[in-house]
């Protein structure tokens, strides 16, 4: 049975990130560097299970895949450029035991494993040699990661456009207000929304003084 930060990821799978970004502004999307290293990617949605890993080094990362719990997106703080935080088996043991995604300032290795296997990973990129395993740092404490501020139990919401960060004490706001706007947008026929929007459009380029 899942537990309580689980449950209530659950709904926001079904919620893709540009309406995310939409309810809450650009301070909870992650920069563009974050992307899928595999297309194409499921959406995943998950309570965030958070690690710092200095440059170089990746041991807590490693430390993380044996203790988050199934269903959790484990999000690395790192932003190294030169060393891999982890390669395919680190993967394939978080797959095994329930993890749903990576989400990491940083990169990966054995990309072609990770793929094969179908664990959605988001960094930075790819690079072939590993860090070190030295530095000991407290799981689960607050992070930043591609310049998002990210507590542990925070939803993690990301597919193929992106990667937002839904804070835990905003979840349910945040999701009737997504789920409210989905549906509108459903009922929406694209002459109505052509007409609204060409109205808006035109509205604002007078407004500046536009004539044309």
């Amino acid at each position: 049975m899942p537990d309580a930060t689980e449950a209530a990821a659950s709904p926001f799978a079904d919620v893709p990130t540009t309406t995310l970004a939409d309810v809450l502004g650009r301070e909870q999307v992650m920069d563009i560097g974050i992307r899928p290293l595999w297309s194409p990617v499921p959406r995943v949605a998950g309570p965030a299970f958070t690690v710092r890993c200095p440059p170089g080094d990746n041991l807590m990362l490693h430390a993380a895949i044996h203790r988050a719990a199934p269903g959790a997106v484990i999000v690395v703080e790192s932003g190294d450029l030169d060393y891999a935080l982890a390669g395919g088996n680190v993967c394939a043991v978080a797959q095994r035991r329930g993890v749903a995604a990576f989400v990491a300032d940083g990169l990966i290795r054995d990309l072609a494993e990770v793929r094969d296997l179908g664990f959605p990973v988001f960094a930075r990129g790819v690079i072939p040699i590993p860090g070190g395993k030295k530095a000991v740092e407290p799981l689960n404490a607050e992070v930043r990661c591609a310049g998002v501020t990210v507590n542990a139990g925070d939803i993690v919401v990301a597919d193929e456009e992106g990667v937002v960060v839904v804070p835990s004490a905003r979840a349910q706001e945040t999701l009737s207000a997504a789920r409210t706007k989905l549906a509108k947008e459903a009922d929406e026929t694209l002459d109505a929304w052509e007409e609204a929007h060409r109205t808006r459009i035109d509205k604002i380029l007078r407004d500046q003084g536009f004539e044309g």
